[in-house]
């Protein structure tokens, strides 16, 4: 049965879901459904989320017939500590995608989602202070189904992530997407990745805005769908099929779910972000050979 060849690994809240939807697009390119199977990473521990069987993973790709590049997009993988050396034990040949994101861009933007999700009870500010409790294992959110993930700093820190798939798959096989790149000229940058997936790049995807920021219209709802008590969840399992399952949640959270803008970091806040996470910026624009500098800068006003 099939395995993917190719996989994006993350990192969340950089544009994965957008890369995945566009790839999909391509005739020869199949990507699974769902798009987060989270097969490998074996130390991440989730809460309210099932590790799928060897079968039950490989029956994701089960349609992909002769397409030429079969993927799969896990934003977790690259946080992970294990999942590059468990992917590249099970396909050793495999290509690797990753987008990074301003880390000082990406950890309001992945609270907030925690705190649509119903995952997270501080405000941005607080849940930073609470990271090394959270660490120790106090300060956990009732229904965060990724405790590890509220270690912001943590999943901000880009370079060691990438250094483990830089030093099992080598540079050829590691494609590295800086989101500002993704945004500014997402059709170029898709073109860039058909290209590493050595496909027709000269395919044209419909680009469309996927995973804007939201807000729930009611936290309690989001909160049960998120992490539903335990006996809604196994008898849901007995009476409905999968398919079925997926569809409800799919269409509750679709109108439960407004457009909201995000509010601006707050500015002191912000700067004691940068000064934290110049460092690890710092690192990774020498591992990539581009300067990264202006992920620290000041915002300019109008």
């Amino acid at each position: 049965m099939t395995l993917p060849n190719f996989l994006i690994v993350g990192a969340p809240k950089c544009g994965t879901t957008a890369l995945h939807a566009y790839l999909a697009q391509h005739p020869d390119v199949f990507m699974s459904d769902p798009k987060e199977p989270h097969y490998f990473g074996t130390d991440l521990e989730f809460r309210y989320r099932r590790r799928p069987s060897d079968e039950q993973y490989r029956s994701y790709f089960a349609g992909a017939g002769d397409r030429r590049r079969i993927g799969e997009a896990s934003v977790w993988y690259l946080y992970s500590g294990c999942a590059a050396d468990e992917i590249a034990e099970a396909v050793p040949e495999a290509r690797i995608i990753v987008m990074l994101r301003d880390p000082v861009e990406m950890i309001p933007s992945l609270h907030s989602q925690f705190v649509y999700n119903g995952h997270e009870d501080l405000g941005l500010a607080e849940a930073l202070a609470a990271e090394e409790a959270r660490a120790a294992g106090r300060r956990i959110p009732p229904h965060a189904n990724f405790p590890s993930g509220l270690l912001y700093r943590r999943v901000a820190a880009y370079a060691p992530q990438l250094a483990r798939y830089l030093e099992r798959f080598g540079r050829e096989r590691v494609h590295v997407i800086v989101y500002d790149d993704f945004k500014a000229d997402t059709a170029a940058s898709v073109a860039g990745t058909f290209r590493f997936l050595d496909v027709d790049d000269g395919f044209r995807p419909r680009l469309e805005i996927k995973n804007p920021a939201k807000a729930s219209r009611s936290r309690l709802l989001q909160r049960l769908m998120a992490s539903p008590p335990g006996w809604v969840r196994s008898s849901a399992r007995r009476v409905l099929p999968k398919n079925t399952r997926k569809g409800i949640y799919r269409t509750a959270t679709r109108l439960n779910a407004r457009r909201q803008d995000r509010a601006g970091l707050d500015p002191e806040l912000r700067t004691r972000l940068v000064e934290d996470l110049r460092p690890e910026v710092e690192r990774l624009s020498g591992m990539l050979g581009r300067d990264l500098g202006f992920w620290l800068r000041e915002p300019t006003t109008a």
